[in-house]
């Protein structure tokens, strides 16, 4: 036995005393089965109408870029114009979800989409959100196998894109909606995504893109 396997299997017996552990996982179940409420902030507290300016006035207050289009025949274009304005090379490592699959990106020849986990060479990761959340700009992004969760990451930018369906008010209600959709089968990562990767580490000035994404552009779908 080596040493690791030997403190954690007295860490492992020490939580085990006197029946805890079958106690731990029944709290636990409750919990997932009956979430406590937690409060909701005012400013989130916003008609369904208004939460779409305020989750993009809140992302573009923490560095964000996003733009609005009509619906998903529209998304080559608007991508291809994002990429250009940064000077980018039009090839984006994507995600597999269902909503791109459906895009004729044959109307943009020169764009180049590649699906798959991303690596270091990629520069553009192409995403799809599961939910933009108003009260703070935040998005929330799940794994899962046509998802990977390096393209929330790995990659300088990130582009993501967000159906006006799926913007929610605050933290509870998107937490909801996961909940519900999964039937308490939540996935093994779910990413909470404000802004572009920062740290203000060095002399207290803030620096873009140390440990993630240098840049964050969202793009709206108002018809999804």
């Amino acid at each position: 036995m080596s040493s690791r396997e030997s403190i954690l299997g007295k860490i492992g017996a020490a939580l085990n005393e006197a029946g805890e552990k079958e106690t731990r996982y029944a709290a636990a179940a409750a919990r997932i089965a009956t979430p406590p409420k937690n409060l909701i902030p005012n400013r989130a507290q916003v008609p369904p109408d208004d939460q779409v300016q305020m989750f993009r006035d809140w992302a573009e207050e923490v560095s964000a870029t996003t733009d609005r289009i009509e619906n998903m025949d529209d998304l080559p274009a608007a991508l291809t114009t994002y990429l250009s304005s940064q000077n980018l090379p039009s090839e984006v490592k994507s995600s597999e979800d269902p909503l791109l699959e459906n895009v004729d990106w044959s109307q943009q020849p020169t764009l180049t989409r590649n699906c798959g986990i991303a690596e270091e060479t990629d520069q553009v990761g192409l995403a799809v959100a599961f939910a933009g959340v108003a009260e703070t700009g935040t998005l929330v992004l799940h794994a899962a196998p046509e998802n990977p969760t390096t393209l929330n990451f790995l990659p300088e930018t990130h582009v993501v894109v967000l159906p006006r369906s799926r913007v929610t008010g605050d933290y509870e209600a998107t937490w909801k909606r996961l909940r519900d959709e999964r039937n308490s089968n939540m996935p093994r990562v779910v990413n909470w995504i404000t802004g572009p990767s920062r740290t203000g580490d060095i002399e207290q000035k803030i620096q873009l893109g140390i440990h993630g994404p240098r840049r964050l552009h969202i793009i709206i779908v108002d018809d999804v």
